[in-house]
C-alpha cells in the first residue's frame, strides 16, 4: 500500500512541482492575419491547378479587404479572457462529431512486450501495468509528477486534468466531457462483462497492492468465463458506445431511467480508466493493430464472438490480451498524443524498474514522492475526517437491466460496428533496413525525410499529390495543444515528380529531396511556434458562425480552396518512443490514410490504415522508396565503391557521435555539444574490430 495524504486536482491546477510552470507559460500568439492567409496560399500552390489557386487568391483577397479585419480584432477582443483563443474552438470541432468515434476519433498505441519474467500471462501483465498507473495517478494528484520539459522549455500540463476519471458523455446534439477529479475505483470489461474494485483510500492513497490487483483480476475472469460465448455480445452493453452519439445519447437515457442502470453508469463513467482483458492473442502486427484500435471480428455460427464488444469508448482504455499484448485506446478530445505517450512511456518505464528492485535494492522509482508501506494492507482505514471504515477492494459485477429496446439497439450496435470493422484495413511496416541513426547520419531531418517518403510512394502509385497532415506540438504555450504542417509545398512536388521519373539524375532528385526537408522543416518550426494557418483560420471561421450565423459566409470559407484544405488524404502523426512498438488511427476520410509512424534508431514502425486502398500496396511502394533512396544516398557518399565494411565503419562512428532525438524532435540537431577531443596518439593504437565481421 502506499502512504501519504494526496489532495485531489483541480480542474486547472497550478504548484506543486507537477504545475510550477503554468502560470509562466506564455499564451499562444493570434498570427497576423496578412501572414497567416499567405502562408494558406502557399500550402495551396501545389494543390491546385493555376486558374483554381487565382479563384482562391481573390478569395483571400476580398476576405482581407473586408470580413477579415475586423473579425481578426474580434478574435483577439474575444481571446482576452481565455486561456487559449483556439481552445474552446477545438473542443467544439470534437465534441460536435456525431457518427461513432471508432476508427475515426480514437487512437491506439501498442506497447513493446515486457522484457521482464511472466509478464507475458494476461493477468500478471494487466496487474503490472495498473499498478504503475496508480502510482502516476497518484504522483499526478500529490503534484509531484516531473514536468514535461522540451529542449529545456517546460510544456503546459493542463491535459493530464483530463486524463484520468474523465469521460466523454454523448447528447442528441453533441457531446460533452465529464471529469470526476475524485475517482477511487477502476473498471474491467471481461468478455463484455463489467467489473469495478476501489484502488484508492478516501485520503487518495493506493488502497491495493500488486498481488491484490492480480488476485482481483484472477476473480473477474473467471466469473467472466462463466458467460457462453454466444451469449457475450448480448449483453455487451459496451457495444453503445460505438453508435453514432445521437443514438448513444437516446438509448443512455433509457439506461438512466432504471436505478440500478443508473448507478451503473456512473460507476463507469466515474472510473479513472477501463482495463480490457480480452480472450484473444493476434499474433501478426496487423492483427494486433487491429485489436487496439476497434477490436478483432469473429463470427461464429452467425453471433460476433471478436473483441470488438469488450470496450468502452468514451475513457481511456487500457487493453491486455490473452498472450500479455498491451496497448492504449484513448478518447482523443482533451488530450494528445504526447500527453498520452509520457504517462505510457512512465508506466512502462516503472515496471521494468520494479522487476529491477526484486535484483537490487536500492533501484529508485520514478515516482520519488511514493513510499512503500511494507506492512500487510490494512483492512480498515481511518480517514483524515477520522472516520473508521473497513476498505473493500473486492470487485463487484456489474449488473445491467436491460429490457427489448435496449437488447435490440445492443443487437443493432454490434452489426453497425462489424459492418464499420469491415469497411476499414490496418496494415502494418516495421521497417528494419535503417532508422534515425542513417537518416542523421545523412545530414537528414528523421521526421521531414518520412515526410517525403509517404509523398514520394503516394505519386509513385497514383500520379498526383495530395493534401496531407501532420500535427506539430504546441504545448510551449498554455493550454497549447497541436497545430497543423501542411507537408504538400511546391518544393515536394518538385521532389516527387523528378524521384518518379528514374531518369538517372539522381544528383537531381537528392538535391530536391534536401530542398523540401528544409521547407518541411521550416514550416515545422513555424508551427511549432504557433505561427501556422490552420488553427488561426479555423478560429475566425467559427467565431463568424458564432456572431453572424444568419450572415453571408465569407468566400475564404466557400471557396473550394477550403474544401481541398480540410479535405485530408494523408493523415499522419510521429509519436515515437522506446515503451511504443506501433501506434496508428483511422483515416480522416473515405478515400484517405492514416497513418502513425515511430521513427527509431535503427528502424521505422508504420501502421497505415484506409477503407481498403491499397494499404498493404501503398506500404509496399514506401518500403521500395525507402530502399532506393537509401541506395541514392549511399551511392552519392561512396561514388567509388567504397567497401561494405568502411562504410559500416562510418555509419557506426557517426550514430556514436549523435544524441538522438526524442518524441517531438523532429529537426536536424544542429546544436549537439561538440564531441570531446581524444589525443592522437590514443585514436589509432591497434587494430579495430568490425563488429559487423563477428560470426556465431
Amino acid at each position: 500500500m502506499i502512504s501519504n495524504t494526496s489532495p485531489h486536482l483541480s480542474p486547472d491546477p497550478t504548484g506543486g512541482i507537477t504545475f510550477q510552470a503554468q502560470d509562466k507559460l506564455p499564451k499562444l500568439p493570434i498570427p497576423d492575419l496578412k501572414e497567416t492567409t499567405d502562408k494558406y496560399l502557399a500550402a495551396l500552390t501545389a494543390l491546385q491547378t493555376p486558374k483554381q489557386h487565382e479563384a482562391t487568391k481573390l478569395a483571400v483577397q476580398h476576405f482581407l479587404e473586408h470580413e477579415g479585419p475586423d473579425l481578426q480584432e474580434k478574435l483577439k477582443s474575444y481571446a482576452t479572457d481565455k486561456k487559449s483563443y483556439i481552445e474552446e474552438f477545438w473542443y467544439d470541432s470534437y465534441l460536435q462529431y456525431t457518427d461513432s468515434v471508432v476508427l475515426n476519433l480514437n487512437p491506439f498505441f501498442l506497447l513493446e512486450d515486457d522484457p521482464t519474467p511472466q509478464r507475458s500471462d494476461q493477468v500478471v501483465r494487466a496487474a503490472s501495468l495498473i499498478t504503475s498507473t496508480l502510482k502516476f495517478v497518484y504522483a499526478l494528484r500529490n503534484k509531484s509528477l516531473e514536468p514535461d520539459v522540451f529542449r529545456g522549455t517546460p510544456l503546459c500540463m493542463s491535459q493530464f486534468s483530463r486524463l484520468f476519471g474523465t469521460a466523454r458523455m454523448p447528447t442528441e446534439n453533441g457531446c460533452y466531457i465529464q471529469s470526476d477529479d475524485q475517482a477511487k475505483h477502476i473498471v474491467v470489461l471481461a468478455h463484455s462483462q463489467f467489473y469495478h474494485f476501489e484502488v484508492f483510500d478516501d485520503d487518495g492513497n493506493i488502497a491495493v497492492t500488486e498481488k491484490e490487483i492480480v488476485a482481483n483480476l484472477k476473480a473477474i475472469r473467471s466469473d467472466a468465463t462463466k458467460t457462453a460465448v454466444h451469449d457475450i455480445a448480448k449483453n455487451a452493453v459496451g457495444v453503445l458506445t460505438t453508435e453514432s452519439r445521437p443514438v448513444w445519447a437516446r438509448l443512455r437515457d433509457r439506461l438512466n431511467e432504471g436505478q440500478e442502470n443508473r448507478e451503473a453508469l456512473q460507476v463507469v463513467d466515474s472510473a479513472l480508466f477501463i482495463v480490457c482483458l480480452d480472450h484473444v492473442s493476434p499474433q501478426t502486427s496487423d492483427d494486433l493493430s487491429t485489436n487496439m484500435l476497434c477490436g478483432s471480428y469473429e463470427i461464429d455460427q452467425g453471433v460476433q464472438v471478436g473483441t470488438c464488444t469488450n470496450r468502452w469508448y468514451d475513457k481511456l482504455q487500457i487493453i491486455v490480451c490473452k498472450n500479455g499484448s498491451a496497448g492504449i485506446n484513448f478518447e482523443h478530445t482533451g488530450v494528445d498524443g504526447h500527453t498520452v505517450l509520457r504517462f505510457v512511456s512512465d508506466i512502462y518505464t516503472d515496471t521494468i524498474l520494479r522487476f529491477a528492485q526484486t535484483i537490487n535494492s536500492q533501484t529508485k522509482s520514478i515516482f520519488h514522492s511514493l513510499t512503500q508501506n511494507g506492512d500487510k494492507r490494512r483492512s480498515s482505514s481511518i480517514s483524515s475526517n477520522g472516520t473508521n471504515h473497513i476498505q473493500d477492494v473486492n470487485p463487484r459485477k456489474i449488473e445491467w437491466k436491460l429490457n427489448e429496446e435496449l437488447k435490440l439497439g445492443i443487437r443493432f450496435a454490434e452489426t453497425r460496428l462489424s459492418d464499420l470493422i469491415l469497411q476499414n484495413e490496418v496494415n502494418v511496416l516495421e521497417f528494419g533496413d535503417y532508422g534515425k541513426s542513417f537518416i542523421v547520419d545523412m545530414k537528414l531531418s528523421p521526421d521531414a525525410f518520412v515526410q517525403m517518403a509517404f509523398q514520394a510512394a503516394y505519386y509513385d502509385l497514383y500520379g498526383k499529390i495530395e493534401c496531407t497532415y501532420e500535427p506539430a506540438m504546441t504545448k510551449t504555450f498554455l493550454h497549447g495543444r497541436t497545430e497543423a504542417i501542411r507537408s504538400v509545398t511546391p518544393e515536394v512536388a518538385d521532389f516527387v515528380k523528378k524521384f518518379s521519373e528514374r531518369n538517372g539524375d539522381n544528383r537531381g532528385v537528392l538535391d530536391s529531396l534536401r530542398k523540401a526537408i528544409l521547407k518541411h522543416s521550416k514550416l515545422t518550426r513555424d508551427c511549432s511556434k504557433g505561427l501556422g494557418h490552420d488553427r488561426h483560420l479555423y478560429a475566425l471561421n467559427s467565431l463568424w458562425d458564432r456572431l453572424h450565423k444568419d450572415e453571408k459566409t465569407p468566400k475564404i470559407f466557400t471557396d473550394p480552396g477550403w474544401t481541398t484544405m480540410n479535405h485530408t488524404v494523408i493523415s499522419t502523426s510521429n509519436c515515437g518512443n522506446p515503451a511504443l512498438r506501433l501506434f496508428g488511427f483511422g483515416p480522416t476520410v473515405g478515400n484517405g490514410f492514416g497513418i502513425g509512424y515511430i521513427i527509431k534508431d535503427d528502424g521505422i514502425a508504420l501502421c497505415v490504415s484506409s477503407k481498403h486502398r491499397q494499404t498493404a500496396r501503398y506500404l509496399a511502394t514506401l518500403k521500395q522508396y525507402l530502399l532506393d533512396i537509401k541506395q541514392m544516398l549511399m551511392n552519392e557518399r561512396y561514388p567509388t565503391g567504397t567497401s561494405q565494411k568502411q562504410r559500416l565503419l562510418a555509419m557506426q562512428e557517426s550514430a556514436n557521435l549523435t544524441n538522438g532525438y526524442g518524441y517531438w524532435d523532429i529537426e536536424l540537431a544542429n546544436d549537439q555539444k561538440p564531441v570531446e577531443e581524444v589525443p592522437a596518439n590514443f585514436r589509432k593504437v591497434g587494430r579495430r574490430l568490425m563488429l559487423n565481421d563477428v560470426t556465431a
